[in-house]
């Protein structure tokens, strides 16, 4: 058994002796600084919709995987381009199918002039960052690795325990598994 470092982290919210859950993500919401800007970014880079226009945000749907996000423009908005190292939002991922469709958006990124990383291998696999015309950090990942294991999570309930030894087993990421310590 693998003992991570630092703090335990609990993972059940109950109410009445009952868990709670929640079913997905509804959407996400970007701030961004010109919404004509990021529209045609969303929409031709990533292939979104705009759907709906309220003045100071749009939401957009991806035809594909009805994916929602909105973008908003604050009217006191600071206007400074987006950091990972502020508090708030690192990056959004994005799920690929494989490595091969990674060098794929690598080079649809490339003729569409947009700011990316070249792929890259880590510890989770192979990964494509980019980011949008307001510097927001943006990542395209295949989640090939962890398909199997999401399909037995979604398929049956899960002890926390079980979940951790799913994680340590099937990823094969023992080193990387929140374990409480003894």
């Amino acid at each position: 058994m693998t003992t991570s470092p630092g703090p335990v982290h609990e993972t059940a919210a109950t109410t009445d002796d009952a868990a709670l859950t929640f079913r997905g993500v509804d959407h996400v919401s970007l701030t961004v600084t010109d919404l004509n800007v990021s529209a045609k970014f969303y929409t031709q880079v990533l292939g979104f919709t705009v759907v709906l226009d309220f003045g100071y945000g749009l939401a957009c749907i991806h035809k594909t995987t009805g994916f929602t996000l909105s973008l908003i423009r604050h009217a006191d908005g600071t206007g400074t381009p987006f950091t990972q190292r502020q508090t708030g939002l690192d990056h959004l991922g994005l799920t690929a199918r494989n490595r091969a469709e990674l060098l794929s958006w690598e080079q649809r990124l490339r003729e569409l002039d947009v700011e990316f990383t070249p792929v890259r291998d880590s510890e989770l696999g192979h990964h494509l960052n980019f980011r949008d015309p307001d510097g927001i950090a943006l990542e395209f990942y295949p989640n090939d690795r962890f398909a199997a294991a999401l399909d037995e999570l979604r398929s049956r309930k899960f002890s926390d325990e079980e979940l951790l030894d799913a994680a340590e087993q099937q990823l094969g990421l023992g080193a990387y598994v929140a374990r409480r310590s003894s």
